[in-house]
């Protein structure tokens, strides 16, 4: 509960599909969950209930962790009820690992659970470090695994849907894949740095810059693109209507481009 107008985060497929949401609190109380809004490319629900005299968390400042920091893991893992499990951070920004559409996970060894979804990843001050969202495991139960995202990520998310009704991310309009080795040899590059663009879709950021498949993106604006999901998260943080310069290689030869960022639609179709 992060608001004592009844706003609660949580996970997207906590809820996803639901045709009743019922939120239980642990002084017995309960109400029903109206959905405002939803993220599912980071994996995001906010809702809100109509009660009164709730206790609420405030957010911690993600930016200060650390590896090694003690965290605290909140939820009702496997329903048996409120639970508290402590741990440490194991990392931080973890990407790439097919959660979800944008990655950048805390990763903890504290117990996370079936049931632990949604939950909150605590500091030792009580401030809320992250949601608890998913964990690896080859048991179905916690091996030590567990990551959350990170509550700067869900409170920049949750600002955005209280504003717009939506989460507004900016699209290029490409679709990207990495530099392999055989492709840096194909195109005869001596580094593996960059987005090969696969595609361009009609109308969009890409196709008005000037942009065709085969060109190399190498920077967006002052970033540097090591990959294709660099190339996306770089685009997605760029408000609708930025202006920015690419830098690409074309046929081998460097040149730029001039692109004003698109809005990415909802919900996705596309890989950037």
């Amino acid at each position: 509960i992060i608001s004592s107008q009844g706003y609660v985060l949580t996970n997207n497929h906590v809820i996803d599909g639901a045709d009743e949401i019922q939120v239980a609190l642990v002084d017995g109380r309960s109400a029903s969950a109206s959905v405002v809004g939803t993220d599912p490319e980071t994996d995001l629900a906010l809702l809100k209930i109509e009660l009164t005299n709730l206790p609420t968390i405030v957010f911690g400042h993600t930016e200060e962790l650390r590896v090694g920091d003690v965290v605290l893991a909140i939820g009702n893992p496997f329903g048996v009820g409120q639970t508290v499990t402590q741990g440490i951070v194991s990392a931080t920004g973890r990407q790439q690992l097919g959660i979800s559409t944008f990655e950048n996970f805390i990763q903890t060894d504290a117990a996370i659970n079936p049931g632990n979804s949604g939950g909150a990843l605590i500091n030792t001050e009580g401030r809320l470090a992250g949601i608890n969202t998913a964990i690896f495991s080859r048991s179905g139960g916690s091996q030590g695994i567990g990551f959350a995202i990170p509550a700067n990520l869900a409170k920049t998310v949750m600002e955005q849907i209280l504003e717009r009704g939506h989460v507004v991310r900016g699209w290029l309009g490409i679709e990207a894949q990495d530099i392999t080795p055989d492709l840096a040899e194909s195109f005869g590059l001596q580094e593996h740095q960059g987005a090969i663009v696969a595609g361009v879709y009609p109308g969009s950021a890409a196709d008005t810059a000037g942009l065709l498949p085969g060109d190399i993106v190498l920077r967006v604006g002052d970033k540097t693109v090591d990959d294709a999901r660099t190339a996306m998260n770089i685009t997605a943080a760029l408000a609708p209507g930025t202006q920015v310069e690419l830098a690409v290689i074309r046929h081998g030869k460097r040149m730029s481009l001039r692109a004003t960022i698109g809005e990415r639609p909802t919900p996705a179709r596309q890989e950037q």
